[in-house]
């Protein structure tokens, strides 16, 4: 059974970073495609970072480049999620996800496996 769960983020003042952290379980997880989406209060879920399986391909969001960096660890169990600059519109719940296909997507829907999601509040 594949599970996902988050760890870091919490009260961030604006302009601070946080480093989110997902560790998988249950799967080798080699081929599968790793993401990051966030869902801010009264928004839907969206792409924020992507990453194969190996880390040679991450690729974000487009109004999130240069402010995050998703990263795997060379066990391909845990990914990383650095934010910078942190704005107070960055404040959502980060989910971590991950496809077994290794799609490289950025829909919700071609992800099968999804955490229980990690609160940032970023504080003007």
């Amino acid at each position: 059974q594949v599970q996902l769960v988050e760890s870091g983020g919490g009260l961030v003042q604006a302009g601070g970073s946080t480093r989110l952290s997902c560790v998988a379980s249950g799967a080798s997880f080699t081929k599968w495609t790793r993401a990051w989406f966030r869902r801010s209060p009264g928004k839907e879920r969206e792409f924020v970072a992507g990453i194969s399986w190996n880390g040679r391909l991450p690729y974000y969001e487009d109004s999130m480049k240069g402010r995050v960096t998703i990263s795997i660890d060379n066990d391909k169990s845990v990914i990383h999620l650095e934010m910078k600059n942190l704005k107070p519109e960055d404040t959502a719940v980060y989910y971590c996800a991950a496809d077994q296909d290794g799609l490289g997507f950025r829909t919700t829907s071609a992800y099968e496996y999804w955490g229980q999601g990690t609160q940032v509040t970023v504080s003007s």
